[in-house]
């Protein structure tokens, strides 16, 4: 059956797809968000990225968001850079010095999963929101009017929903981006990055909530999880070629963190994942009515926090635009500028800011360690210049940077 609806059809339910969402309903535009996974394992997804950034905190609480988030996290004003070669602190920064920058001077931690749970349940209370849960996306074709989307559900009955736009959520493997025929451009790095969750208590050892640790041989992050129960997630660069059940067998994992902090007795180890990073960006970030965000649009390093949070700051630049062209402002000019401003900040601010995070704890020269290592401790010293880092690394910038561009 087909129906011909005056909506936004969101293919995925991840932050992006239900951030969307949840903007373009306070905005008065109805959707519908197609998500593969079933209600009752939706929460069984592999843990991944949860530092959310001030500037997207400020757009969690526009749409009643961050009440629900802030008791399943932890609020993080420091963080740190590590030498791991010798276990020395680089330098400290302290969000408190954008206090009249963002309402929120603080990272807040608080997992994906924790986004999507609170964002889903938002989204299926809402009147102006469909979720098809148990939904399989297989394709889609567009027209003058709108565009059809072909789904099919767990039954395997196969159904058409029609919309005005179609907006891909559903990841680095967008079947959106493929049928339009868009590049994706970059490279993808030969590591591959473990990441092993841990319950034990890193602050004993003069760590904050979040560290980033340089080291030439093994670099790491280092960030804390709210419980229950509570736990770390590390994160160490692998080689391409290396066996995935070797790397991650119990008696491997637990050498490897051994290696990193010896306290003398196992570690408690809660799970543990091996990924790929891609630093890469699509050619176009829509086409005609087929529209791209998040991850369908650019993957990159985790390192630094920018995925998850680009990818929201996407959903809220869009949901503007569409609500825009709903009210009948200028049209399909206004998925242009979309387009214009967020690739703009995935390719000079996203990209860049990555690639330099994982080149600046990875560094092997000794004399251009020290000459980072320095620049950190500068920069960290000095409130301008650590207003100016964070500026950066919180996303501010990047958010300002792009409503100036037309």
């Amino acid at each position: 059956m087909e129906s011909s609806e005056d909506r936004v059809l969101i293919v995925g339910a991840g932050p992006v797809g239900l951030c969307l969402a949840l903007k373009l309903a306070k905005d008065g535009v109805a959707s519908t968000v197609i998500e593969q996974l079933r209600d009752d394992n939706f929460l069984d997804q592999v843990p991944r990225a949860g530092t959310n950034h001030p500037a997207t905190l400020e757009l969690y609480d526009d749409i009643g968001l961050y009440r629900r988030l802030e008791p399943r996290g932890i609020i993080a004003p420091l963080f740190h850079y590590w030498d791991r070669e010798k276990s020395e602190l680089i330098a400290e920064f302290d969000h408190a010095v954008l206090g009249n920058d963002t309402r929120f001077p603080f990272a807040l931690q608080c997992e994906r999963i924790k986004i999507v749970e609170e964002a889903l349940a938002m989204a299926k209370d809402n009147p102006l929101i469909t979720v098809m849960m148990a939904t399989v996306f297989t394709g889609f074709d567009q027209d003058g009017d709108g565009v059809t989307a072909f789904v099919e559900s767990a039954d395997g009955d196969r159904d058409r929903l029609r919309g005005r736009y179609i907006v891909s959520a559903e990841g680095a493997r967008s079947i959106v981006r493929k049928e339009c025929g868009i590049e994706f451009e970059g490279f993808t790095y030969p590591d591959r990055t473990l990441n092993i969750e841990v319950a034990y208590d890193f602050r004993r050892h003069g760590y904050s909530d979040r560290n980033y640790i340089s080291d030439p041989e093994e670099w790491s992050n280092l960030f804390h999880w709210k419980g229950p129960p509570e736990r770390w997630r590390v994160h160490f660069p692998t080689q391409g070629d290396e066996d995935p059940d070797a790397l991650t067998a119990p008696d491997a994992l637990q050498t490897r963190l051994q290696h990193f902090l010896p306290i003398g007795r196992p570690f408690e180890i809660i799970g543990s994942n091996l990924y790929t990073v891609h630093q890469r960006v699509a050619a176009k970030f829509h086409r005609g009515r087929a529209i791209l965000a998040g991850d369908s649009a650019h993957v990159n390093s985790p390192i630094g926090g920018m995925g998850l949070n680009s990818g929201v700051h996407d959903a809220f630049n869009l949901a503007e635009k569409l609500a825009a062209i709903w009210r009948g402002e200028e049209g399909g000019a206004r998925l242009d500028r979309y387009e214009r401003q967020r690739r703009h900040i995935a390719v000079q601010h996203t990209q860049q800011q990555t690639i330099r995070n994982k080149k600046l704890l990875a560094e092997k020269d000794p004399a251009v360690r020290r000459r980072n290592h320095d620049e950190l401790r500068r920069q960290a010293s000095d409130p301008q210049l650590a207003r100016k880092f964070l500026l950066r690394t919180s996303l501010i910038e990047s958010l300002r940077e792009a409503a100036r561009i037309q």
